[in-house]
């Protein structure tokens, strides 16, 4: 630590981390201000409904995605099966996959006019769909089957660590016992992993609250839907704070009753390395039933819409291949440019501080400017939108007093909004890859620079950066690929005029026509990859 630490690097701490924190401050004041009672007609006939929705669907897909992922990670963990190295990144490529994309795809295949019932009807001779029952897709079951199909890895990748990082010697006290590989699995490695499923679940449960694209796709009303229709179908925004409160109040009460029953949870095992003798060796019908549940998977939630993108692709490759195509995609890649760049900066100064300071509160600036993750992207849309609002109209007011004419909806009318509204968001994932280089650096390497007599800037610019620019880079990559794909906040602060891959693509979507947007969302795919390909291979050499 530096004790002499100049005030002004704790003051820029300070604006940034303000900046960050305006929206939300902006969405609860919001929240608290009279509404012309479009808020009361809300909560005496649907709010009750969107509440109810938002919660079933979090536990089904929760509980979906639990089911799915244990299973998976067991079998690459703790098993030797056929085509297991592979299996163990593969089982990530589910997450590069927009959940509306799946949904469509699905929907277009299980539909009453889609090939599957098509063939059923075909074949036992119905008639009419009187004759038989089939599920409906366009459901809140719908949309929880699609959402755990990519939401599912998340749980995946940590079970699969917990599992990897339990100590073979527990492995083979359980062998001495009797105990074979269900045994083991169910009374001794299940509970062990509980502390990193809680995390998933509570992960994959926040995705959920924060979907926009799949239960609008599925006419699903839930909160996310209601931010979105009472602000552009009521015009309210202070009944559109209202329910992005709510919404705020359900995620950081799941991160709370999580943390909770966490409290008190310990566990200490001696670490050793996981090697092939370690893993059971399944026989040959076990084996390839492993492999065949991995396969499933891996074809259910990816591969298979994946293929049905490519087909459409090429038989709609004259329509998707025009100028909108190569503006959009420029458009989208300069804005995760900038994102990207402004995240990476703002999380140079705010960890540095946090690095060098010895005062608590310049430590909690980074942890306050990562709260923005949590918050889905409509909820951060409303809450942008409140302060820019009222900037643009106090600028045009001063304008207009000074005898001058205004510039207009400077803020709100521009990619500005946009952009401060990616860099609230994707902030806490450079603060998060930069914490985690920091912490590879020793601090008597500080000592040394200030003993020379360097001051905090030529600390940060001689010592750290040349240090940290692998972590800087991977923030930026994982930062750039997040601002590629959303699209909640995309679509509530876009200029007039203004499309990006990820809004291009849901508008194909809504309406039935996602064949002619195909190009677009294998574009957003494949750069989808990109991201989880770098993890791999991190996982692979931290081992």
């Amino acid at each position: 630590m530096i004790l002499g630490l100049t005030r002004s690097w704790s003051l820029i701490g300070y604006l940034i981390t303000a900046v960050l924190l305006l929206p939300l401050l902006a969405l609860i004041v919001q929240a608290t201000q009279p509404d012309e009672a479009v808020f009361t007609h809300l909560f005496d006939t649907v709010l009750p409904t969107y509440i109810s929705n938002s919660l079933l669907l979090m536990l089904l897909v929760g509980f979906g995605s639990l089911v799915i992922a244990i299973p998976a990670a067991w079998f690459v963990a703790r098993c030797e099966f056929p085509g297991r190295r592979y299996f163990q990144w593969l089982l990530l490529l589910p997450l590069a996959m927009p959940a509306y994309i799946v949904a469509y795809v699905y929907t277009d295949m299980l539909d009453y006019a889609g090939p599957v019932q098509r063939a059923m009807r075909a074949w036992f001779d119905w008639q009419t769909p009187h004759d038989y029952y089939f599920p409906a897709i366009r459901s809140i079951g719908g949309a929880a089957v699609m959402l755990s199909l990519v939401l599912f890895p998340y749980i995946y990748l940590l079970a699969r660590t917990a599992f990897m990082e339990q100590s073979s010697h527990f492995l083979h006290a359980s062998r001495v016992m009797g105990c074979g590989p269900w045994r083991s699995f169910w009374r001794l490695a299940l509970p062990m992993a509980r502390p990193a499923l809680a995390v998933g679940v509570a992960l994959v449960a926040m995705e959920t609250a924060a979907d926009f694209a799949t239960v609008s796709y599925f006419a699903v009303p839930t909160l996310t839907t209601a931010v979105y229709d009472t602000w552009l179908g009521y015009g309210s925004l202070t009944a559109a704070a209202k329910l992005s409160a709510i919404m705020l109040l359900v995620v950081f009460s799941m991160v709370g009753v999580e943390r909770f029953a966490r409290r008190k949870q310990q566990l200490f095992q001696k670490q050793s390395r996981l090697n092939e003798a370690d893993r059971y060796h399944l026989a040959p019908a076990k084996a390839w039933a492993a492999w065949s549940y991995c396969m499933g998977l891996l074809v259910v939630s990816f591969l298979l819409p994946f293929v049905v993108l490519c087909a459409y692709a090429v038989d709609y490759f004259s329509e998707s291949w025009d100028d909108r195509f190569w503006q959009y995609s420029i458009n989208s890649l300069y804005i995760a440019a900038i994102v990207s760049f402004i995240c990476v900066a703002f999380a140079v100064v705010l960890m540095f501080v946090r690095r060098v300071s010895p005062r608590p509160s310049d430590k909690l600036a980074s942890r306050l400017s990562s709260t923005g993750y949590a918050l889905p992207g409509t909820v951060l849309a409303i809450g942008v939108l409140v302060p820019l609002t009222y900037a643009d109209f106090a600028i045009n007011d001063l304008m207009a007093w000074f005898g001058a004419k205004g510039p207009g909806l400077l803020f709100t009318g521009s990619v500005f909004a946009l952009i401060f509204a990616f860099c609230v968001r994707f902030v806490a994932i450079a603060i998060g890859s930069l914490e985690s280089s920091y912490k590879r650096i020793s601090p008597s390497l500080d000592m040394a620079s200030i003993t020379l007599g360097q001051s905090p800037r030529q600390l940060l610019c001689s010592v750290h950066l040349p240090l940290l620019r692998k972590g800087m880079f991977a923030g930026a990559l994982l930062v750039f690929i997040e601002s590629m794909k959303e699209l909640p906040a995309a679509l509530l602060l876009r200029p007039i005029g203004f499309e990006n891959l990820a809004t291009y693509v849901f508008q194909f979507v809504s309406d039935e026509k996602l064949e002619h947007g195909a190009l677009a969302a294998i574009v957003i795919v494949l750069v989808g990859l990109v991201p989880l390909i770098y993890l791999n291979r991190s996982l692979e050499q931290s081992r």
